[in-house]
């Protein structure tokens, strides 16, 4: 199984020690070809790299993922992208989320019948979010 995780860069690194542990835990299902989105140094090692061979290697990812992962609670034009392209390729997606008082979910996100959301609270609820993900995957 090849999973591509999706997380904010560009639009914040808030979440990254969130993001290391999220791909730890996806681990458990396959091989995460996104591991960097959880590395402390991924700003810069990124911008070292031109904007088109990320876009390439991005996309090139997503064609080889069998499903794709999105965490959506930092606002993210990249994070979004990734999503609508993953869809028109047909990969099976679940967006995860952490409902605030002053976070909402984008409509586009939240209103897209074929994309699984899931709101979670802390790295506990994911364990069974993941799993039935990824066991109805299967299925």
């Amino acid at each position: 199984m090849k999973i591509y995780f999706a997380g904010s860069i560009r639009g914040g690194r808030q979440d990254q020690a969130l993001y290391f542990e999220i791909i730890k835990q996806l681990e458990k299902f396959g091989t995460v070809l996104t591991e960097h989105v959880g590395n402390v140094k991924v700003v810069e090692t990124e911008t070292a790299r031109k904007d088109t061979d990320i876009f390439a290697r991005d996309v090139n990812w997503l064609t080889q993922s069998d499903a794709v992962v999105a965490e959506v609670t930092s606002p993210s034009l990249g994070v979004g992208y990734e999503i609508a392209m993953a869809e028109s390729l047909g990969k099976k997606i679940i967006c995860i989320f952490r409902p605030a008082n002053d976070r909402h979910l984008s409509a586009m996100i939240a209103g897209n019948p074929r994309l699984q959301v899931s709101e979670y609270t802390d790295l506990v609820d994911l364990d069974k979010i993941f799993s039935d993900f990824f066991y109805l995957r299967n299925r």
